[in-house]
């Protein structure tokens, strides 16, 4: 058996290149030292297996969605990608052997490797498998190849000695960097955009988010077509020209110009679809506005553990699965504060270190959930190599759909395996934090309380007699008001109770003194 290929730290070269000729070990190895987050999973029972789903099965409801996910896998060995990859216009991401390859520009060593494996996670996700990781130090990128051409050699041989078919780059690539990788590791390669995009693209269910993750795609590939050799470039006139006829002869378009068109009107076809789609989100938020019930948002990096706080506080019974963006679509429910008030709850969908600006602009109208929220529940990974990365790459993402300037609650989950000294630092550090752990329950009473705290409290005292024909309004003072005192007359209904000030204003009618009068 051959020695694993490692590399020294040094400045100019690989800091580290994890692999193996040994077909049997040489995954595993490279998977165990720097890349895979599994293990750890198994043992604590969060990838649902039994363990997890017995601890689960209060509050997460009967999970359907995950038997339909894994219903359907993907089968290696099964590929017919052309072998000349320089001859490939656009293909369906199919992620099998990978090896990833990411460089170290600024930060420190371990942040470096933290976002390798991160990118591994990743691709596992994406139902690929991982056989090695190289991390580079340089300046900055290279401007032709990322890597540099010495570099990109070496990635080459890595490739071939673990019998990868694809290098996936931890960045986002310009199209020419990712045409001369190409053309020197003879295997595909794409960046971090389309994996990220591959994995929306797969769990998206509902019809908005296909589209989001459509039009995030199309905006991707538009400045990346490539041709079939020289395809791209045969012109076409008469009837050829998109099937035109007469006033369309002549020299004509070439390929690219006509998919490039095609893409544009997709493109277009789907922003007025979302446009027409946000209309109804509005007035259905508007709706519950009206019924002044506060909105409470829960936010955060992906696999933070949103979607189990979200089952744990409503029984809503979201997906849950140790995967990155296991959950792309909205979820609104309603929940009670340990006083009874009413507020709707609103899952969305997670964050990451350089999420695709195509991404952010798609999904807009989703994170618009956020800015016109009464409260952001952030919840961060205590367990996480780097829980204040996860905070600040959070941050970013709202400030860009302005909601910086909501109210902000850090929700530190999965205190129960976490680092002591890590949570007590983010509590201590956060001004408005709480710890919790949504898979034991621990904490969670607590956070119902500060949720009711924070929310808007009716302030403004009443006291009225309703007749029993506004059985809307006493519903509604049910639903929005903190009830002093309430009792039943001959003449209706005598509630003393503190109010908001458009439900006040309703009950000026009703009020004692002018009843009386």
């Amino acid at each position: 058996m051959t020695e694993p290929h490692t590399t020294d730290i040094s400045d100019d070269g690989w800091l580290e290149a994890v692999g193996s000729d040994d077909d049997t070990n040489a995954g595993q190895r490279a998977v165990d030292r720097v890349l895979s987050r599994r293990a750890s999973a198994l043992a604590d029972g969060r990838e649902g297996g039994p363990a997890g789903a017995r601890e689960q099965a209060g509050y997460d409801g009967e999970q359907l969605d995950r038997e339909e996910r894994s219903a359907l896998r993907r089968v290696q060995g099964l590929s017919t990608e052309l072998e000349d990859i320089t001859e490939v216009e656009y293909r369906q991401l199919r992620l099998e052997r990978v090896v990833l390859a990411a460089i170290w520009t600024e930060g420190t060593l371990e942040d470096a490797e933290n976002s390798l494996r991160e990118l591994a996670a990743l691709a596992e996700t994406a139902g690929s498998e991982v056989l090695a990781g190289v991390l580079q130090r340089r300046q900055r990128p290279d401007p032709g190849t990322y890597l540099g051409s010495g570099k990109a050699a070496e990635l080459r041989d890595i490739v071939v000695a673990e019998g990868a078919d694809t290098v996936v780059c931890d960045t986002e690539l310009a199209p020419s960097q990712r045409r001369a990788l190409e053309d020197v590791v003879k295997v595909k390669v794409i960046d971090r955009t389309a994996l990220i995009l591959d994995i929306f693209a797969q769990h998206a269910k509902s019809k908005e988010g296909k589209a989001q993750v459509e039009l995030a795609q199309l905006q991707y590939l538009l400045p990346r077509l490539r041709g079939w050799g020289e395809s791209m470039s045969r012109q076409a006139g008469g009837q050829a020209a998109g099937g035109q006829g007469m006033g369309s002869r002549g020299p004509g378009e070439t390929k690219i110009e006509l998919d490039r068109r095609r893409i544009n009107s997709r493109i277009a076809k789907l922003r007025r679809e979302l446009t027409a789609m946000k209309t109804h989100r509005d007035t259905r938020r508007n709706a519950r506005q009206s019924h002044q019930l506060p909105a409470v948002v829960i936010a955060g990096y992906t696999n933070a553990g949103k979607s189990t706080l979200l089952n744990r506080l409503t029984h809503a019974g979201v997906l849950v699965d140790n995967q990155l963006f296991a959950t792309l679509d909205t979820t609104v429910r309603r929940a009670e504060t340990p006083d009874g008030r009413e507020y709707t709850l609103t899952d969305t969908v997670g964050f990451v270190r350089q999420l695709p600006h195509e991404l952010v602009e798609a999904f807009r109208s989703t994170l618009e959930e956020c800015a016109d929220a009464d409260l952001v529940l952030h919840v961060v990974d205590g367990s996480h190599p780097d829980p204040e990365g996860q905070i600040s790459a959070v941050r970013g993402v709202l400030a860009d759909v302005d909601a910086a300037d909501v109210k902000e609650v850090i929700v530190v989950n999965k205190a129960d395996v976490a680092d002591p000294e890590v949570v007590e630092r983010i509590l201590r550090h956060e001004r408005y934090a709480i710890a919790v752990s949504a898979r034991t329950g621990e904490g969670v009473p607590e956070l119902r309380q500060l949720v009711a705290e924070e929310l808007p409290q009716p302030d403004i005292e009443v006291d009225v007699l309703i007749p029993y024909g506004r059985g809307d309004l006493v519903s509604r003072i049910h639903e929005e008001a903190e009830i002093l005192i309430e009792e039943h007359r001959a003449e209706g209904t005598h509630v003393q109770a503190k109010v908001m000030g458009d439900l006040a204003a309703e009950l000026t009618p009703f009020a004692v003194q002018a009843h009386a009068g």
